[in-house]
């Protein structure tokens, strides 16, 4: 017997049963009765998604590049269900392939960098019907899976139902953007479907909108790992703030509000647009929302399947440039200050609807299947304070670029689904759409988009203050800077101790009589010998030459956080992260200035030290007995220069006449570094001890490291 297809299933069950379900509560006492409904929640996910697909008239609509943005619509009806395929095998919980082309093909989506960036590969891709055999098996095997594997309640993290969840989640994330390449598809290539054709018939002239208050507050946001739904990694953690009262406008911005926008011509004045914005406008020529079409004098509004008069109540769907820019305009023409929300402004507002999905016995908005197949009136939906569609209808940017939260870690199934976006160039909406169900619907959930992203996405302004600077605690994907910060901070290696921190301590052991008012460190990278410095000094000065290794010291002193991302082997990343309440300089991070310096060309403000450490430095400058000439006479009588160094010179980095060492003399006896600085430094300074050797291990990747010899020596500046 052939498989059915969703709309046999749609058929055989009740349409309203299909659409209106809600997302799991994975606490409980029953564990079999979890087993059961999470098996039902997964067969009506893994259906809905597939009726959505039967919207499309014909194979060749599969293969239609609705947007060039985007892979056409064959990749996103089997990307979903590769994944589950991909992540239970990354989680070890099955070792079985359908096939492994097809895994490899429809495993990755476009992530495009900005609004120009066509995505011009050409692809083999497989029939339809191949992919729907394809899902045929997925199914099976989930299901199977779901009835077989171990349970234990609260399923959590680490939990094979996790797993499960994550793959229906993310199902129910693609039918909403699935939902919105459809709609940008030609009419010819869709067609009506039983569930996906009950739009919204209700629509009129657009209400007068107007700024309402509401009342600021603390606030926090984030959650714990025991919620009982089922969340992505950068929902967790806690964020403390507190918000000042503000308005907000009481309607979503209707295409007729929008429309005094458009004839003011907001597309054609700069003054409008962030630069940002104004070079998507110039590139796309855009004069109006994507989904709208003017013939003659009249607008026309482009749905999901059909195209009708424009329906001026509706709520307007653009992206977040678009947003701002109107935004500016409605400051400009109202004299007030006028923005999008942040987003703690909006959970704020949000506060104020004191249900949630699952909980609600029926949605208090346009959202999660619940209403109409389309967005609808802004004026139907009244919540608290006389706001409307304060969730639903369509999702409504704000201000806000997405970070993690104190406290995020990252899934390891899923290692990448969030901390791709925290690059400042993704900004966070909310409240969901009409086609937001799941995890979308929830309270806590947290999305963000590219800013020239278009989703079923609109605006509700404030009336507001300026807005905070941001703070984006942003992953270190440099590799040379990454391998630095993990060179300061990271875990011994082999039995190798860290080796700033045992520079740190070596350097800590000849102050026994030393004065301890003012350290420099010269060539600080990361900062891990400045913060243990401080701990000593009453002032560190750290410099280096590249601005780049400075920022991330910089941030563990500021916002007390630094994240980064390791090679792990070939392409795949580990993600790391470093606080500096973990590392003890809470209390001594004020003490350090962190700058730009050039050791050889020091300026005349940075003198009177107690102490210089250069680590590994001198092999580093282009003049390094410059450097020694010069620092000598920025250190007070008494003090010490320590240096480090592996004596590894290289023509490409210091020219050979200028190395200091490593050479044969005149005499033809060898001349080494060591020799070298003593002459340099004489007759002012005097040699404290004998060297010693410090070794470090450098990684490169999880299984390839580094392994050398620095030679610790320290030279005291004599009294005069």
């Amino acid at each position: 017997m052939p498989p059915k297809s969703a709309l046999a299933v749609v058929k055989e069950t009740k349409i309203e049963d299909l659409l209106v379900t809600k997302t799991v509560n994975l606490h409980g006492k029953d564990p079999e009765a979890k087993r059961r409904e999470i098996l039902e929640y997964f067969d009506k996910s893994f259906s809905l998604y597939e009726s959505l697909f039967e919207c499309l008239n014909g194979d060749e609509a599969f293969y239609a590049r609705a947007n060039t943005l985007r892979h056409p619509l064959i990749f996103y009806y089997g990307h979903t269900a590769v994944l589950f395929i991909n992540k239970l095998n990354v989680a070890k919980l099955i070792d079985q392939r359908i096939d492994p082309k097809m895994e490899s093909m429809l495993a990755i989506g476009v992530d495009e960098m900005s609004w120009d960036d066509l995505n011009e590969a050409h692809y083999d891709w497989p029939a339809p019907a191949e992919v729907k055999a394809y899902r045929d098996k997925t199914r099976e095997i989930v299901r199977n899976f779901i009835k077989t594997c171990d349970i234990t309640l609260p399923i959590g993290w680490d939990s094979p139902l996790w797993v499960i969840m994550l793959g229906i989640e993310h199902e129910r994330i693609h039918l909403e953007t699935s939902a919105v390449l459809i709609r940008e598809l030609p009419l010819k290539y869709v067609k009506p479907h039983p569930v996906w054709s009950r739009m919204c018939e209700e629509s009129g002239q657009a209400p007068q909108n107007e700024l309402l208050p509401v009342k600021g507050g603390p606030l926090v946001l984030g959650k714990s790992r025991d919620n009982p739904y089922y969340g992505w990694d950068n929902e967790y953690g806690r964020f403390e703030t507190k918000i000042e009262d503000f308005k907000a406008s009481k309607y979503l911005v209707s295409n007729g509000e929008y429309l005094d926008f458009v004839k003011a011509g907001g597309y054609e004045t700069r003054e409008f647009w962030d630069e940002e914005g104004w070079n998507w406008v110039t590139y796309k020529k855009a004069e109006m929302p994507v989904y709208w079409r003017k013939e003659g004098d009249q607008y026309r509004y482009r749905s999901m399947l059909e195209e009708i008069d424009m329906p001026w109540d509706w709520p307007v769907d653009v992206n977040c440039l678009e947003a701002r820019a109107f935004c500016k305009w409605k400051a400009k023409v109202t004299g007030k200050p006028i923005r999008l929300p942040t987003e703690p402004e909006w959970v704020k507002l949000r506060e104020s609807l004191k249900t949630d999905q699952p909980d609600w016995k029926h949605a208090p908005g346009n959202i999660n299947l619940e209403g109409d197949m389309s967005p609808c009136p802004v004026n139907r939906y009244e919540g608290p304070g006389g706001f409307f569609d304060i969730i639903g209808n369509v999702w409504q940017w704000t201000e806000t670029p997405i970070d993690a939260y104190e406290g995020f870690e990252v899934h390891p199934v899923y290692d990448d689904f969030s901390t791709p976006t925290f690059d400042g160039k993704h900004n966070v909406f909310k409240g969901g759409c009409w086609v937001s169900t799941g995890n979308y619907a929830i309270k806590d959930s947290r999305y963000a988009f590219r800013r020239h992203f278009f989703q079923y996405s609109g605006i509700r302004y404030v009336e507001a203050g300026p807005l905070p600077e941001p703070q984006m605690n942003i992953y270190e994907t440099n590799e040379e800077v990454a391998r630095s910060i993990e060179f300061h901070y990271g875990p011994d290696n082999f039995g190798v101790p860290n080796f700033p921190l045992s520079c740190a301590q070596e350097i800590l052991k000849q102050l026994k009589d030393q004065k301890t008012i003012k350290a420099m460190e010269m060539g600080c990278g990361a900062g891990r010998v400045s913060f243990e410095l401080a701990k000593v000094f009453d002032r560190v000065d750290a410099l280096d030459f590249s601005a780049r290794l400075i920022q991330a010291p910089t941030n563990l002193q500021q916002k007390g956080i630094q994240r980064y991302v390791l090679k792990d082997e070939g392409e795949i990343p580990l993600f790391r992260e470093i606080r500096i309440e973990d590392l003890g300089y809470q209390g001594v991070k004020d003490k350090i200035l962190f700058a730009q310096a050039d050791a050889c060309n020091l300026i005349g403000k940075y003198k009177r030290y107690d102490l210089v450490f250069a680590g590994n430095l001198i092999e580093h400058l282009y003049d390094p007995a410059k450097f020694l000439q010069d620092i000598r006479t920025r250190i007070n009588p008494g003090g010490l220069l320590i240096l480090t160094s592996t004596y590894n010179w290289n023509e490409e980095i210091t020219p050979r006449d200028k190395w200091l060492g490593g050479f044969k003399a005149k005499t033809g006896e060898n001349y080494t570094t060591l020799e070298g600085i003593r002459e340099k430094l004489a007759p002012e300074f005097e040699p404290v001890g004998e060297p010693k050797d410090i070794p470090f291990v450098l990684r490169e990747t999880s299984r390839e490291h580094r392994h050398g010899l620095a030679q610790f020596s320290v030279w005291r500046k004599k009294e005069s």
